[in-house]
């Protein structure tokens, strides 16, 4: 293995910080994912200040309301999320490196989600607000108040450190007050239309919400309990075994369950060259993977089709350093091992071969030969930023890809984009 030990006693010197003008735009609040969600809302803005000078009808409002619903709802689906990756990522590395920065920003789409959920919830109000103040019928005004309260309960548990600290309340919350906002939005739509007497196969909100039905309910249609094989190397680490189905491809995760009503789980996909099936590393991070390495089950449940993850933009650039933290190999070494892009790998974590494995171990080694690992263990934490610049500059890559906890992901990601440096990581939004 080869360790940063000189590199740690060395301080590298970073390349300058950008000017401020171009700095401020690397800023975390202004991320792309933001960026989405704010241009969403400001769409939003523009519909109602030309709805303003005509007055905002309740019908205009409920429509609104579920055109961005809509939205909210579909650009989560995996097929959709799938296609929008193929098509970020069919840019050659002939176009400009400035053009291909910004399409691999492409997994920031979570945006989208965010902009359009608040902006429906807005819009909903606005919709009974106005109904409630043009006498709408009983009926129509009890099933709108009773999704505005649902409304906000999702909204509410979304908020940042309520998310953090209540995890898996707010996936409860979003996941069965997300079922249930659709029974009551049918309901809702079904008897709104009964008062106008018009045929329901005449009315745009059928159709759509037929649409999101379908979308919802897809994902389900394939959950299924599958065998697992699982090997444990260490008190830290499972590496679960997968043989069910179809190969998935490099880059892409699965979610698990061993409760499929109540938690999920997701997992960069291991499928490795001339083998069958794949692979799953899952590190001790929390009550749920614990309790998984500590009671290893032999069957789990899987649902949906295979995702495209962060990894999946290497293809947009000549040359990549990957950067990984602990059980954050795992997402990068299906591209490892395809070996698509020329790559290099910059592994931080504690006693790699009494931690994960000398199979694991040495599978990385045989396609990284040159790979940079450190042991924490031996030389205790290192300055990830600086282990990144110094990779990306003596390998000459055009890109850094981080896959880390939180903090550390962040540290680098927006360590290297202020030094003018494409850097990419996970965002937390799902």
């Amino acid at each position: 293995m080869s360790l940063l030990k000189e590199t740690a006693t060395q301080d590298v010197a970073l390349p300058p910080l950008l000017p401020r003008a171009r700095r401020l735009f690397k800023h975390p609040a202004l991320m792309h994912y933001n960026r989405l969600a704010a241009t969403v809302i400001a769409v939003n803005l523009v519909v109602l200040a030309l709805a303003l000078p005509d007055r905002v009808s309740p019908e205009l409002a409920s429509r609104a309301a579920l055109v961005n619903f809509a939205l909210a709802i579909l650009i989560r689906r995996q097929r959709l999320i799938n296609l929008l990756f193929r098509l970020a990522t069919a840019a050659p590395v002939t176009w400009p490196l400035r053009v291909r920065w910004t399409l691999a920003k492409v997994y920031h789409f979570g945006g989208l989600h965010v902009g359009g959920a608040l902006s429906g919830t807005l819009w909903f109000g606005a919709f009974v607000g106005l109904a409630t103040a043009q006498g709408a019928p009983t009926d129509v005004l009890v099933l709108a108040y009773a999704l505005v309260a649902l409304f906000v309960c999702i909204v509410v548990m979304t908020l940042p450190r309520l998310r953090a600290k209540h995890h898996n309340r707010f996936e409860l919350v979003h996941r069965f007050g997300g079922w249930l906002s659709l029974v009551l939005l049918w309901a809702l739509t079904l008897v709104q239309i009964g008062h106008t007497g018009v045929s329901p196969f005449a009315s745009p909100e059928f159709w759509v919400l037929c649409v999101l039905t379908v979308a919802i309910a897809a994902p389900w249609t394939r959950l299924r309990r599958v065998p697992v094989d699982i090997k444990r190397p260490s008190s830290h680490v499972a590496i679960a075994r997968f043989t069910h189905g179809r190969k998935p491809f490099a880059g892409s995760s699965t979610a698990i369950s061993r409760s499929p009503l109540l938690e999920w789980h997701s997992f960069a996909n291991i499928p490795a060259p001339g083998e069958r099936g794949f692979r799953l590393t899952i590190s001790r991070a929390g009550d749920w993977t614990g309790r998984f390495i500590d009671d290893m089950p032999d069957h789990v449940w899987v649902k949906g089709i295979t995702t495209a993850g962060v990894a999946n933009i290497e293809v947009l650039f000549r040359k990549v350093v990957y950067v990984a933290t602990g059980s954050g190999i795992g997402p990068c070494l299906p591209h490892l091992l395809a070996q698509e892009v020329p790559a290099l790998l910059v592994w931080s974590t504690r006693a790699p071969r009494e931690t994960f494995g000398d199979e694991l171990v040495d599978e990385i080694l045989a396609v990284q030969p040159d790979a940079r690992i450190w042991d924490t263990a031996e030389h205790g934490r290192p300055d990830l930023v600086g282990l990144a610049y110094a990779a990306y500059r003596d390998f000459g890559a055009e890109a850094v890809i981080c896959i880390s906890n939180k903090k550390l992901t962040w540290r680098v990601v927006h360590g290297l984009e202020r030094r003018g440096i494409p850097s990419y990581g996970a965002i937390w939004d799902s």
